[in-house]
């Protein structure tokens, strides 16, 4: 504890005694400070306790001194101290009166007593308490770093929660609660989810205090640009020296658990890429060798492949299928909670399928190829759905700003495979791929190949190239039906509709099977190709479907 009024009152050597303010003595000393002027206001900062002999002062003017110790007060000054047999054989009773009316404390000072000593005593008193609070903070940081090895990121919660009289709760990258100290501090900690959000979307490190029922610092974690995780401290004043040394060395601590080494997490890339190349080669057996137990059971059980593309990759692609971009200053105006990405729309997936399984024990692996993410997630897990909600949460933001002019700079495409199992990898990425190319085609940030499957063809033929075919293929015939001399685009889409059916088709029409007979026997001539050739029914039939789908 710093010293206070009462401490000094207490000191054998100093022999102070109370002459007013006796219920205020508990108020702590920043300093002891001599000064003779009328108004020494001007030079002083709060806290200090203001030596005087009253050498230039009126003390035996009441109205004088009312204004004088009134004045001080007001400045923050804690306690007077009045040295007698100087200037004055005692302390004026204006003075007396004056300091009680106010409630300043009021000490005198013997003669025998210099004011340096009672400046060393403060000085002394303030350097002992830094002393306390520093070895304090040192026994602390040794408690939180044998909590920290021995249990992990919650013991060392809880062992801060102690050192500060509050609670802790460490979030992750995506400001999901991790866990809290005590337990009865969750309900609070969840309550900050927005705050430590916002404090995400500013340059590590950061840091910000929390008002409400309890004081909340609110720290974020990480060595990058990217905070890896926050950690909030709530307690019920603000924090003193030693437990800041605590709080500092908790976030070392928590940081060092929470940021891998770059040599390690690139070495620990590159056995993910070797394990996902020998699974991709039909290797299983030997993928299994080389991971050990890095990925838990991953390898053995049911997985889906996920397969993300940023926008630098598909902006061409993009722009050759016409299809609109939502860029992160678009998604921003919307009122959807989307994860920021920081401009690494990759990176911001990693994050947030790796907190995912991580919160809830499963194994995962992810392994940057160039523009694109690979990641193997076990099937039904928290990882697959966290990024089904990812997806959910885009797609939102995108109807939400779909109005607003957009940039490509943060665009996320994602397909995903059907459940697999090891030896069927390189299945599991084809089809991944395949979701990917139709998620990119029809402007969708994320498409399951189970969809495709499901689903109809028809959506993909909404694709400008077969558009294209598909004017090419009809244009002569849509050419001579412009000269009145027939009806043979309708007439080829009844009788393929019909399976060549003559005399139902002819129905449909309304007219003669013979002249349906007519009709296809032109369209042959004009395309010079036969109707018989399986082929040609079938490109004919698409490229109708084609144009219908386009309103044509």
């Amino acid at each position: 504890m710093p010293p206070t009024l009462a401490s000094l009152v207490h000191h054998s050597a100093l022999k102070l005694t109370v002459r007013a303010g006796e219920d205020r003595l508990d108020v702590p000393v920043r300093w002891a400070h001599v000064s003779e002027l009328a108004d020494p206001v001007p030079y002083m900062e709060g806290g200090e306790l203001l030596l005087i002999t009253a050498l230039k002062l009126d003390a035996e003017d009441p109205e004088a001194m009312r204004r004088y110790v009134k004045r001080l007060a007001g400045s923050g000054v804690v306690g007077l101290g009045f040295a007698v047999g100087v200037n004055y054989e005692e302390i004026p009773k204006a003075l007396v009166d004056a300091a009680e009316e106010e409630g300043l404390p009021l000490l005198e000072v013997p003669r025998r007593t210099p004011f340096l000593a009672i400046s060393k005593a403060v000085s002394a008193a303030i350097a002992a308490d830094q002393y306390r609070a520093v070895t304090a903070g040192f026994a602390a940081q040794r408690e939180l770093t044998k909590q920290a090895l021995s249990d992990g990121p919650e013991g060392l919660l809880s062992a801060l929660a102690g050192q500060v009289d509050g609670w802790a709760a460490l979030y992750d990258a995506s400001g999901a609660l991790v866990a809290t100290a005590p337990d009865w501090a969750g309900r609070r900690a969840a309550r900050l989810t927005p705050d430590v959000e916002r404090l995400r979307e500013r340059p590590a490190p950061a840091s910000s205090v929390v008002g409400g029922e309890d004081r909340v610092e609110l720290h974020s974690l990480g060595t990058g640009r990217r905070p890896r995780a926050a950690l909030a401290v709530g307690t019920a004043a603000a924090l003193g020296t030693a437990e800041r040394y605590a709080v500092h060395s908790a976030i070392a601590l928590l940081t060092l658990t929470t940021e891998r080494s770059r040599p390690l997490h690139a070495a620990e890339q590159r056995i993910g890429a070797a394990v996902l190349r020998m699974l991709l080669a039909g290797e299983p057996d030997h993928a299994r060798a080389v991971a050990g137990d890095l990925y838990g059971e991953l390898l053995d059980a049911p997985f889906r492949l996920i397969l993300a593309e940023s926008a630098s990759a598909s902006a061409a692609r993009a722009h050759a299928d016409g299809h609109a971009r939502v860029g992160a200053a678009a998604l921003s105006k919307a009122a959807v909670a989307v994860p920021d990405t920081n401009g690494d729309p990759l990176g911001g997936l990693a994050e947030i399928v790796e907190s995912a399984a991580a919160r809830s024990g499963e194994s995962v692996l992810v392994v940057p190829v160039g523009e694109r993410l690979v990641v193997l997630a076990v099937d039904g897990g928290a990882a697959v759905a966290a990024c089904g909600e990812y997806a959910v949460a885009l797609e939102a933001a995108r109807a939400a700003v779909r109005e607003q002019p957009v940039g490509d700079e943060d665009e996320l495409v994602v397909g995903l495979s059907a459940p697999a199992g090891p030896i069927a990898a390189a299945a599991a990425y084809k089809q991944a791929e395949q979701a990917l190319s139709v998620a990119r085609r029809r402007g969708r940030f994320l498409v399951e190949h189970e969809e495709l499957a499901a689903g109809s063809v028809l959506p993909l033929l909404a694709d400008d190239a077969v558009r294209a075919f598909a004017d090419g293929l009809l244009r002569a015939l849509r050419e001579h039906d412009a000269t009145g001399r027939g009806d043979l685009v309708a007439s080829l889409r009844a009788w393929l509709s019909r399976h060549g059916q003559w005399d139902a088709a002819a129905a449909d029409l309304g007219v003669h099977r013979h002249t349906l007979r007519y009709r296809m026997r032109r369209v042959e001539e004009i395309l010079g190709r036969s109707l018989d050739d399986p082929d040609v029914r079938m490109e004919l039939w698409l490229a109708l479907k084609a144009t219908a789908a386009a309103g044509e």
